[in-house]
């Protein structure tokens, strides 16, 4: 039976079996390939997208949870790359190889949009459980402050 939601502001439908992870629909069946796969597990947040403005983890989000809502992926958030977080994160040098990158900038986007000029406490609490393997937390903390700054 399909699966009827919107991702990045397109109606979509997909005929997949309720359990299939988002993140498989995500990359496979719609190829928007900026959503990575990491753990599988939820734990290390590669694989973040909003659903109706929340950061979930698309690996852990079966299709039946998004069926009727909204689903934003990295592509999405802004499709000029213009938006405050993807210029802070170049303005700061945040990649180094880049493959959780996507997931870190909707984690961020998701504090921003709630909380317009977080404290630092505020930013390394709300992107705790998103994992960097080369370690530029100090780079990413600084790309959101500036994402607040500048916004």
């Amino acid at each position: 039976m399909p699966v009827g939601f919107t991702i990045n502001g397109k109606a979509a439908s997909v005929d997949v079996e309720p359990d299939t992870p988002l993140l498989w629909v995500v990359r496979e069946h719609l190829k928007l390939t900026g959503t990575k796969f990491g753990c599988g597990s939820g734990l290390c947040g590669a694989c973040t997208v909003h659903v109706d403005g929340k950061a979930v983890r698309s690996c852990q989000t079966s299709m039946s949870e998004v069926a009727g809502k909204t689903v934003t992926t990295i592509e999405g958030l802004s499709p000029s790359s213009t938006h405050p977080l993807q210029k802070a994160w170049i303005a700061e040098q945040v990649p180094q190889c880049g493959y959780c990158q996507s997931g870190q900038i909707m984690q961020a986007a998701e504090l921003l949009a709630k909380t317009k000029k977080p404290t630092r406490d505020q930013i390394v609490a709300h992107m705790d459980g998103n994992i960097c393997r080369c370690g530029t937390y100090p780079r990413i903390v600084r790309a959101i402050e500036r994402a607040a700054r500048e916004a």
